[in-house]
């Protein structure tokens, strides 16, 4: 088979896997699961025809996905794909750019620096910020607090680049009780050390409770959040970050989903957070592109570029250059399915998409209290934290769930609880999923209690 003929059988085989989605079990079955043994084999000696390395990902492996790009999955705040957003990846793949700088691929330089003015635009964050497209938000996070804690020494007359952080003043970082495990991943990769984190205690939302806050100075990285993982709150930055800034402080915003909120009718949840000095967020959240897309924005610009410069002798680029505002210097134009995804929904469809998750978040925690569920938060997003009546019953109803195979959540914790999560984000949920789900749920309860 030649090259066009296996691509075009790759596009087949992508077609009916997506076409298939309504009817696909949402989480793998046991024989499913079992056949990924198939794929536990010697590495070949001569290697096997491509045609049959494509049929066996295919056979084998698609049977044991989990449908997130699908309606009914509920898990971990993610969006499934949109259209436009996959088709130009298809696109995107078949250019095969390494999109570092304008000499590598012009056309990449172009359309990201496109989908950085339109990210700022729709977000309405200041629009001199720097816009780096990386893997993750666990990725762009270290990005963002690394420049954090080069530019304060920078301030204190400490040169990081040449000096490093032996014998530099201590940099003091403050996160919420709270704080998502990403943040917490790039602290302790950065080197701050967990012990040494001082911990912002929260209110029972879940939110920073300004009168606890610990001392802030011109040598502390505030780390704040728009939308806690588990009840969707926002911290309070219109108070938060006018004291951190009076106190010479750099603020970081972990937004991974929340801040796209300020893309719709909800804004006045991020009120006072265009103030922060840096932002993360993904577009494989709630924007609903593929994976992998996250974005670091930086309001210093030129901070962000001097600490993660990657010119090298045979490869200078401007300082806007994607390799000098994320981790990679070899990449992949990840920004361009954000300008497709942008200049496909506009900012009328971003605001619909997001008013409208959240809109079913609130249907659900209706129906779950109607079927004698505790809804736990205040659904002023799209995640929805709830129990059962007791801790045994909560665990045995995601049992359940996951087993029948026509949804999917986890269960979290909650104030040392176990708890249940439902996050609302895949562009194709509408209302007739959540009455499928609620239907699910209330039988399942039911069950449960005659049991």
């Amino acid at each position: 088979m030649d090259e066009l003929a296996l691509l075009a059988a790759a596009d087949r085989r992508a077609l009916e896997y997506t076409r298939s989605l309504p009817a696909r079990r949402v989480f793998p079955d046991a024989e499913a699961i079992v056949g990924l043994k198939r794929f536990d084999e010697p590495l070949p000696l001569d290697g096997y025809p491509p045609e049959h390395t494509l049929a066996m990902l295919d056979n084998v492996g698609s049977p044991a996905t989990t449908a997130s790009n699908g309606a009914d999955y509920y898990g971990f705040v993610i969006g499934a794909a949109l259209p436009v957003a996959s088709a130009a990846e298809r696109l995107m793949i078949a250019w095969d750019q390494c999109a570092s700088g304008w000499d590598n691929s012009p056309v990449s330089a172009t359309l990201e620096r496109q989908a950085a003015r339109w990210l700022l635009e729709i977000l309405d964050l200041p629009r001199e910020s720097a816009v780096g497209f990386g893997t993750s938000a666990t990725a762009c996070t270290l990005s963002c607090l690394a420049t954090a804690r080069r530019e304060l020494l920078k301030q204190q007359g400490w040169d990081f680049d040449q000096d490093g952080l032996i014998g530099a003043p201590e940099i003091r970082v403050v996160v919420s009780a709270l704080a998502h495990i990403t943040v917490i991943k790039a602290l302790r990769v950065l080197g701050f050390g967990l012990r040494h984190l001082l911990i912002a205690p929260v209110n029972e939302r879940g939110q920073v409770d300004i009168e606890r806050l610990p001392e802030l100075n011109d040598r502390t990285i505030l780390c704040l959040q728009a939308g806690e993982v588990n009840s969707g709150e926002f911290d309070d930055f219109a108070q938060l970050i006018p004291l951190a800034k009076a106190a010479g402080s750099w603020v970081h915003v972990d937004g991974a989903f929340g801040l796209w909120a300020r893309a719709s009718s909800l804004n006045e949840l991020t009120s006072g957070i265009e103030l922060a000095d840096s932002w993360t967020t993904d577009a494989h959240k709630w924007l609903n592109t593929p994976y992998d897309c996250a974005m670091a924005i930086c309001r210093h610009a030129s901070a962000l570029s001097a600490t993660l410069r990657g010119d090298a002798v045979y490869s200078a680029a401007a300082e806007d250059a994607q390799k000098n505002l994320t981790l990679e210097f070899s990449r992949r134009p990840r920004g361009i399915p954000v300008w497709a995804a942008l200049r496909s929904l506009g900012r009328t469809g971003v605001a619909e998409m997001v008013e409208r998750h959240c809109r079913l978040a609130k249907r659900v925690a209706e129906g779950l209290s109607c079927s004698g569920y505790q809804v736990l938060n205040r659904v002023v997003l799209n995640q929805v934290l709830f129990r059962a009546d007791d801790q045994q019953q909560t665990l045995r109803i995601r049992d359940a769930v996951q087993a029948s195979g026509e949804t999917w959540f986890a269960a979290t914790q909650w104030q040392g609880q176990p708890a249940l999560r439902i996050s609302i984000s895949s562009w194709r949920t509408e209302d007739a999923n959540i009455d499928h789900l609620l239907l699910l749920l209330n039988r399942i309860k039911r069950s449960d209690a005659v049991e």
